[in-house]
């Protein structure tokens, strides 16, 4: 059975479009629109909180942080059963590599994004540049899990699904370029976009709702 296409899919994908075309990002018109209510659904706003705060630790260690500070921290805010197998593996890792560091750290990014969905930061920008890593330690660092968690405000599924639609076709327009061996469009930052594409993936349950972190898909 054809899944029936709503008029908000179709306004969301006209919107996307033309922020692209304002931008000067290359597009199709015939990439498709994303999921909608009812098949997309957000994580309750206790699972994105853990789940963000897990994020900014696995970052942390990916710029350095040793094991037993780790280790305090993870204790102090209630994570240990909250990471993932992937996370768990990295943060056990007395020597990770400097490819494995590298990957952990870009997960600031995809952290930027559920602060974002949470409320704590107003705007998430054009993705042409890093986030703002000191800022969104300090908003964790200045809270204890409870009050992160008790301050966190979802955002509604409306404005999370336009940042979903608008990075699906913003990472589209990156991979294009990249198969011909161009860098990414009108400045976009590669890394940038896919951290965010995941991120706001699994927020909306991508490609289904009890899919896991480790197992999310950013496909175009």
């Amino acid at each position: 059975m054809t899944e029936l296409i709503s008029k908000e899919q179709l306004e969301r994908k006209k919107r996307s479009e033309q922020q692209l075309q304002t931008e000067g990002v290359p597009f199709i018109e015939h990439l498709p629109v994303i999921e909608g209510p009812p098949t997309a659904q957000l994580r309750s706003v206790e699972d994105v909180a853990w789940r963000a705060m897990c994020l900014n630790l696995v970052a942390v260690k990916g710029e350095g942080m040793g094991y037993e500070r780790l280790t305090e921290i993870i204790e102090q805010y209630g994570l240990r059963e909250k990471f993932t197998r992937d996370e768990v593996a990295f943060i056990e890792s007395a020597e990770p590599t400097d490819h494995e560091r590298n990957q952990f750290t870009w997960r600031y990014e995809a952290y930027w994004v559920l602060l974002w969905g949470l409320s704590y930061i107003p705007e998430l920008g054009r993705p042409d540049q890093i986030c703002d890593v000191p800022r969104s330690v300090k908003i964790m660092v200045d809270r204890t899990a409870e009050e992160f968690i008790h301050q966190s405000r979802l955002r509604d599924i409306e404005q999370i699904l336009d940042a979903a639609d608008l990075i699906y076709r913003y990472h589209w327009a990156c991979r294009d370029a990249n198969l011909v061996g161009n860098p990414p469009p009108a400045g976009l930052n590669g890394g940038v976009v896919l951290e965010r594409h995941y991120a706001l993936n699994w927020l909306i349950g991508y490609p289904e709702s009890d899919t896991d972190w480790d197992d999310i898909s950013t496909d175009t």
